[in-house]
This record gives C-alpha cells, structure tokens and sequence, in this order.
C-alpha cells in the first residue's frame, strides 16, 4: 500500500514504520510549526502595537492592514509545510484578482472570507499551537537526550544504572515516534480542515456543486424510472412466459417430440428471469425504496457468501441519495471482501451524529487492499464524492481492513 500521509503510516507494520521517513518528517514538521507560529506571533505583536500607537498615521494605518492580511503568508507556507506529512497538495482558496495593483489585490482579499479564516488560523497557530508543537518535540528530544547521554554528566551513579538509563532512552525515542507522529497527523488534519477551500469561496464551485447535487437527482430519477421499467415490463412478460411454457410441458404428453425443446425454453426462460431480477436489485432494490437502508443491508448482509454482522441504528428515514450512496457502498465493499480479502467474517456499522451518515464496513481478511489495483474501492470513492462524502482506508498487510464513509444527511 502507498503511504500518502503521516497518518496512514502509523497503520504500517512497526519494522515499516520506524525505518520510513515519515516520523523524522513529523519531528520537522512540528518543530518547524514552533518556530514559524512563534516568530509570526511575535511580529503580529509588534504590527499590532505599531498600529496602535500610529493608529492615525498612514504607517500605522498599513501595519494594521499588514496585520490583517498576515495569515495570507502563512497560509502559504502552511500549506507548503504540510507536504512533510501529507503529499496531498493542499490548493490556494484565494480567487484571482481581476486588475492589477497592489491597492486591487489589497481591495480583493479583504473582501474574501479565506483571508479571515487564515487570519483565525494565524491566531490560532501564535497562541495555542505552536506551543503545543514546542511542547512536544522539547518533551520527546528532552527525554530521549537526556536518558541517552545519562553515562556523560551523572558521576555519582554505577555505571550499570546510568548504561540503563540509556538503554531506556533509546527504547523512549523509539516508541516516542509514535505519538510525535501522531499528533503531527492530528495537526495536519486541523490545518487541513481550516485552509482548504470552501464552496462559499469561489461562486463557480459554488454552481458546480449545485450541478452534481442535480445531476446525482436526475440520475437517481432516471434509475428508479429504469428499475420501474424493467419491473413493471420486461418481468411481467417473462413470468407470463415461463407460466405459458409450464403449462405447455403440462399438456406434451411423455415422449413428445416438443417436450425436450419446451423443457430446455422454460429453464431458460426461468434463468432468465433470474437474472433480470438480479439486475433490477443492481440498478436500484426495492426493498431501499420500501423499507429503507438498514432492511436492505441486512438482506445484502445475508445474500454475501460469508457471515456479516449488522448493526444499523438510524433515528428515521435519510435523504434518497443518500441511503442510496450507502447501501452501493455497503454492496461494493462487501463484494471486495468476497473476492479479495480472504475474510470469514466482516461487520457493517451505521450511524447518524451531526447530520452526517457514517458506515464502517470491515473484515477480519489478510488486508493490502489498494485503490490503485482496481479493486472497485476507486469507484466507491466517486459514488461517495458525488454527493459530498469522504471515504476512509485502512488495510494493512494482514488485516483487517476498515472502509470507512462519512455521508451529509442534513436538510
């Protein structure tokens, strides 16, 4: 599997883990966030400062403005600092300017809602971040250090004792990347969540996201009006044939000449219908429209060649396209699971917090699983995006793999 982020590593194998790069990344990341949020509080200060005493004076006037528009520069170092633990590129939220010079630019960004964000984030970084980011590292490299180095400044101890605290100190650092790892993953996932861009940022993203929602309306319409067709068409006919070629082997008397052929034409008219009944479930099951997405699971649940256990709490029916999205997740993972993973037992958990669906489909199977292979996870992952969704993997070698989305349920 590829590791694209510092929080995918920590599901490596711990050999895989300690010998990547990725917790030395993580120290630099966090150490770099100290010294960047504690150098950047320290000039916000002084601007502000500046701007107050000089508050009617053009300089003070622009160290105010220079105060607002800071987190601009540090957005964009932040998002150039995060490709230390996430090789996900973070995009810029800011739109063009639409004439040049500087008063337009100033004009321009003053007006967006990304700056003030990035400002908030600013903030955020100088008073309570960076020092966490300080607290960590000093913490980790104080401890280690001073536990390995024990045999050089302590005089008055056996040297037993001492080569013990060092024998301790080396075990320290190794188990101490994981948690520095850790929370430079959480930190990433924080800055992530603040400075990437917003639908309200851009009216073209705002209007594209407005098309997919009607696209993935229309497309629902058209596939219920499909599902409907070939119900209420196609299977209505061939049940009234494989009725009409029952009772037409009921009246050849034994030995016929006809009775083989009508034989063979009902079987097939049989299999027939069992497919197209197949299909029908494909393209949209009834039992989603009529009974909703915990009734449907369990039956997918208990049409999969292997035991999986069920446990679906939803406090009322969901939006349409959404149970919809859901229950195409819940089959397409389950199917993975049949052919892919070696599993004996899997599990599906739904929930509703917050306005969002979450389902977490996972398997007791040998793991490795990679979107990058075709294994159908990558067409999971579009279905999900399509009605603003995030999915989430976890397969490392030997198991188990966890598929995990998040749907907006809300109004």
């Amino acid at each position: 599997m590829q590791v694209r982020s510092a929080l995918e590593s920590l599901t490596l194998p711990p050999a895989k883990f300690l010998t990547s790069s990725w917790p030395w990344r993580s120290l630099l990341y966090l150490g770099s966030g100290a010294v960047l949020g504690i150098g950047t509080g320290a000039a916000l200060v002084g601007l502000m400062l500046f701007g107050v005493v000089f508050a009617l004076a053009v300089v003070g006037i622009a160290a105010l403005l220079a105060f607002a528009l800071s987190g601009i520069a540090v957005a964009r170092i932040e998002r150039w600092r995060l490709r230390l633990v996430d090789t996900v590129a973070l995009p810029d939220q800011h739109r063009p300017v639409p004439v040049p010079g500087l008063r337009a630019w100033v004009r321009t960004r003053l007006r967006e809602q990304a700056t003030w964000r990035e400002l908030g984030y600013t903030i955020v970084l100088t008073s309570i971040l960076a020092w966490l980011d300080l607290m960590v590292v000093a913490v980790t490299v104080w401890a280690v250090t001073a536990l390995l180095c024990g045999p050089l400044y302590i005089q008055d101890e056996s040297l037993s004792l001492t080569l013990t605290g060092s024998a301790a100190g080396a075990i320290l650092g190794v188990v101490a990347l994981y948690p520095v790892t850790a929370w430079a993953a959480a930190r990433a996932a924080m800055t992530r969540s603040i400075l990437a861009p917003r639908a309200d940022d851009d009216p073209q993203l705002v209007e594209l996201t407005r098309s997919r929602a009607r696209l993935v309306d229309a497309f629902e319409v058209e596939r219920r009006r499909i599902e409907r067709d070939l119900h209420d068409g196609a299977q209505q006919r061939l049940v009234a044939l494989s009725m009409q070629l029952g009772l037409a082997r009921l009246e050849l008397p034994d030995g016929s000449p006809a009775a083989d052929p009508v034989r063979r034409a009902h079987e097939l008219a049989k299999e027939a219908l069992a497919e197209l009944r197949e299909l029908i479930r494909g393209v949209h099951p009834k039992i989603l429209t009529d009974r909703g997405l915990a009734a449907a699971v369990r039956e997918v649940s208990d049409r999969a060649p292997l035991a999986v256990d069920v446990d679906i709490a939803l406090p009322a029916r969901l939006p349409p396209a959404v149970e919809v999205t859901a229950y195409f997740v819940v089959v397409e993972a389950l199917a993975n699971v049949a052919k892919h993973s070696g599993a004996g037992r899997a599990r599906v958990v739904a929930s509703v917090a917050f306005d969002r669906l979450t389902v977490q489909v996972r398997d007791d199977g040998q793991g490795g699983a990679d979107p990058a292979r075709g294994t159908g996870l990558a067409g999971l992952v579009d279905r999900v995006a399509a009605v603003g969704g995030t999915v989430a993997l976890a397969s490392p070698r030997g198991g188990p793999t966890v598929v995990h989305v998040e749907l907006p349920c809300g109004s």
